[in-house]
């Protein structure tokens, strides 16, 4: 109804003596000469009013204008032409709006200054009786500004309320100074440079020990290579980062778990060119005598298998040197290289086995007995032989796997691939671990027994401590992911065969194949 309203109120015509009201000028001159006649034809006091007769009225020409306007009566009874008056004023004001709806750039939204002009000016003649009210069209309203007090900001740090203190604006929000903190150290940042991850703040300093990697060995920042790029190295276990130099400069690492030896600690030097930290320390089995009560619990752990060994097969601790000779004397088997920890002998040799432990003198063992011992053939196995040093977990491992190269020997198993025997081999070391780190892993009723009998009497500190149930995983990680085609490749072969088929079922097709079961 606004815009049909306002083409009517445009459409109306106004008496114009051969003047076209076709362009926007003369609209606008028209308009100009309405308000000149407001202002001399209006009888409020500045205007006059012509007759040629008392009583008479006679049509103004206000100079040269050959616009024809009837001058108003002050009397009572010319109510209806006042009205005329007001009309043709709301129609100018109307005539002008529409040329500003007109001019490029688009709307003029109407302000109330607008209507007080035009207001003040009809003033000036309209009647004292109760006005007339126009009617206008209509425009879009003022969008509303949401006003806040001057100073209101809240911090992001405490959510209170700065007002006008001092603050700082970072990210799109305010803090109070002592507020925008360190996500790392939690002290105010007052430095003029800082680091931020996300949306989080960091001092540069604490920014750099959180992202820039630093040696595990020497506890310095890891240096840019050539091409300024950090280049490290990292355990794939222990996440243990490092310095390439550390490979080359005759850093120690731990004959058990691999790790190498950091600057603010001492490893212990077995005294056969390994190392061993404080961790595999703990529970390293020195000396034959200490060594037997696992020995004869995964005997058990066999025979809760239905896998009896009915042989006293003997076992040994020795030292890195005595286990090498005694692989050089060996004829059959295959060794893994170029660390060979345990050998299952089949020769009649004359190894030097440890008769006492040593004890710790510094960073070094002291007071080694050892013993010249020859071992003669009784059955096809003559001897177990196994490093000392080692952590009672990696040791019962290499136990595990050298008797069952004994057990495969004294049944009669032949002739098999180093991927076969080695294969089979480890997945019973395999299976011992997970007794030992994981009771009750696989499901295996036959086994409950010997695991238990094993826990029970292997361990002279009672139950596993979570320093050697993490050994224990490390050392599972290490047969699951080893590189060589025998002991790792094997190990895949013969677990996949045992996990699907069975163990027993495994081992009477290898029996009759030499091969696993696909």
């Amino acid at each position: 109804m606004a815009d049909s309203f306002q083409v009517n109120h445009l459409s109306q015509p106004c008496i114009y003596g051969g003047i076209s009201a076709s362009s926007n000028t003369e609209k606008k001159s028209r308009f100009m000469k309405w308000l000149g006649k407001i202002f001399k034809g209006s009888g409020g006091g500045g205007g006059s009013s012509r007759s040629s007769s008392a009583g008479g009225r006679h049509p103004h020409f206000l100079e040269d204008e050959n616009m024809v306007w009837r001058a108003p009566s002050r009397s009572s009874d010319d109510h209806p032409r006042a009205d005329k008056d007001h009309e043709e004023l709301d129609r100018a004001l109307a005539l002008s709006l529409s040329d500003d709806l007109k001019r490029p750039g688009g709307y003029k939204r109407r302000t109330d200054n607008d209507e007080d002009i035009a207001r003040g000016q009809d003033s000036l003649h309209r009647p004292s009786y109760p006005p007339y009210m126009p009617s206008y069209p209509d425009y879009p309203p003022y969008d509303p500004v949401p006003l806040q007090p001057r100073g209101y900001r809240l911090c992001s740090g405490c959510n209170q309320e700065i007002g006008y203190g001092n603050y700082l604006g970072c990210m799109g929000t305010y803090f109070h100074p002592e507020c925008f903190r360190c996500r790392s150290c939690s002290h105010p940042i007052t430095e003029h440079e800082f680091s931020l991850s996300g949306r989080d703040p960091y001092h540069k300093t604490c920014f750099k020990e959180l992202t820039h990697p630093k040696c595990e060995v020497c506890h310095h920042f890891i240096p840019t290579n050539v091409a300024g790029l950090i280049e490290y190295r990292c355990h794939p276990f222990w996440s243990q980062k490092y310095c390439p130099s550390h490979e080359h400069d005759q850093t120690a690492r731990c004959c058990s778990c691999e790790r190498l030896e950091s600057w603010n600690t001492r490893y212990i030097a077995l005294g056969d060119g390994r190392s061993i930290c404080l961790e595999c320390m703990e529970s390293a089995i020195m000396d034959t005598g200490d060594c037997q009560p696992l020995y004869h619990a995964i005997r058990d752990y066999y025979e809760g298998m239905n896998m009896r060994i009915d042989q006293q097969i003997p076992m040994l601790l020795v030292e890195r040197q005595a286990l090498n000779e005694a692989i050089v004397g060996e004829k059959n088997g295959f060794h893994h290289m170029p660390e060979t920890r345990g050998l299952c002998l089949s020769e009649e040799q004359t190894v030097t086995s440890i008769l006492r432990r040593p004890r710790i003198g510094g960073h070094r063992l002291v007071g080694m007995r050892t013993q010249p011992q020859k071992l003669t053939r009784r059955c096809e196995v003559t001897a177990i032989l196994v490093l000392y040093g080692l952590p009672r977990l990696l040791t019962g491992a290499i136990l595990a796997h050298e008797l069952m190269h004994g057990w495969l020997r004294l049944k009669g198993y032949r002739n098999l691939s180093p991927e076969v025997e080695e294969g089979i081999c480890q997945v019973l070391s395999y299976m011992w671990l997970e007794s030992e780190v994981m009771p009750g892993f696989r499901n295996m009723p036959s086994t409950s027994t010997a695991s238990t009998s094993s826990s029970n009497s292997s361990s002279k500190k009672g139950r596993t401590s979570e320093v050697e149930k993490k050994l224990g995983e490390f050392f599972l990680h290490q047969i699951a992911n080893d590189a060589s085609p025998a002991y790792g490749g094997g190990f895949r072969s013969a677990n996949a065969a045992v996990n699907k088929y069975g163990l027993r079922r495994t081992l009477d097709h290898i029996r009759f194949t030499g091969s696993f079961p696909i």
